[in-house]
């Protein structure tokens, strides 16, 4: 088969999956849901900032996964002949003061940073939506009990309260993706109820409890479903807290311990040469600052798609 017509078949088969993804009049659901989905990438697509945050974060996930490959030295050999080198041919990023591969070690450092954000995610978005929906579909003491436990976790500042949380777990990544989530939660739970106050009042929700469903039932069936675009909106604009806290904790020394290459514990082993050496603080700093970027700017793209409020 010659390169011609083999073009002239590709050609023709992403002529007739747009022919099928633009169809007027969808034939099955199946058709239907990837028409949606559809639109709402080239509406996606139209927003240049939201495209750029996902190239960055494409780039960030990319270079953690294959950081074993990517990186040229060892992240924990330490070189003093080597110390405070400048970027070169050799370390491309320079050295810090122990004489450790500043490159390899913000590589491996993304890692960390995506670990913590990811799995604090997983963990408040399923526990601020259970504790939101409750509380705004079943109201009286539940809301009110929950409510009030939201308003003194929103209290404080997250950043505060993920220090009181990690003084009382102790030191170390695990715990304080558990502080962070600790923190992080009653703003999705706050966001949640706002949702379901206004969800539980539609005509098919009261079909459903028409129908003898529990109040349960409707929760985890109906509500949850309707709130969740909202939600991942939400999260994915948090991120970018999230990141700066799990890097404050990490600067203070209260999150990942050394000899861990985590963004945040980089920055402050490298303040101290601000003046002489500024690039061993700059980078992981500049390295913290495009994450958060790039999830904010993502999050207001997935805002557009998801959030009916917006189209």
């Amino acid at each position: 088969m010659t390169d011609t017509v083999k073009r002239s078949l590709s050609a023709t088969g992403w002529s007739a999956l747009r022919h099928w993804l633009s169809a007027p009049v969808p034939k099955t659901p199946f058709q239907a849901r990837m028409q949606q989905l559809w639109l709402q990438w080239l509406r996606f697509c139209a927003n240049h900032s939201a495209l750029f945050g996902l190239a960055v974060l494409a780039v960030i996930v990319f270079a953690a996964l294959f950081a074993p490959w990517l990186s040229n030295h060892d992240i924990y050999t330490q070189n003093l002949a080597h110390r405070l080198q400048p970027p070169s041919a050799d370390f491309w990023l320079g050295t810090d003061e122990l004489g450790r591969d500043i490159y390899s070690r913000l590589l491996y450092g993304a890692r960390i940073t995506l670990y913590i954000a990811s799995l604090t995610a997983v963990i408040i978005t399923p526990l601020g939506l259970l504790i939101g929906t409750s509380a705004g579909y079943l109201g009286g003491w539940v809301d009110t009990v929950l409510m009030r436990l939201v308003d003194i976790f929103l209290a404080f500042p997250s950043l505060i309260l993920a220090l009181a949380f990690v003084a009382a777990l102790g030191l170390g990544i695990e715990n304080a993706i558990i502080a962070i989530s600790l923190s992080s939660w009653p703003a999705i739970a706050r966001l949640a109820r706002a949702e379901t106050l206004s969800v539980r009042k539609m005509d098919y929700i009261a079909a459903v409890r028409l129908q003898g469903a529990s109040a349960w039932h409707i929760i985890l069936h109906h509500i949850i479903p309707m709130c969740l675009p909202s939600v991942v909106v939400r999260v994915t604009l948090n991120m970018a807290a999230i990141i700066l806290t799990a890097a404050g904790l990490g600067f203070l020394g209260l999150g990942a311990q050394a000899p861990s290459p985590e963004w945040g514990a980089m920055l402050a082993s490298g303040r101290e040469f601000m003046l002489s050496n500024g690039w061993i603080a700059a980078i992981p700093g500049l390295a913290i600052l495009f994450t958060s970027l790039a999830f904010n700017l993502l999050g207001d793209g997935l805002r557009d798609i998801l959030d009916l409020r917006h189209e």
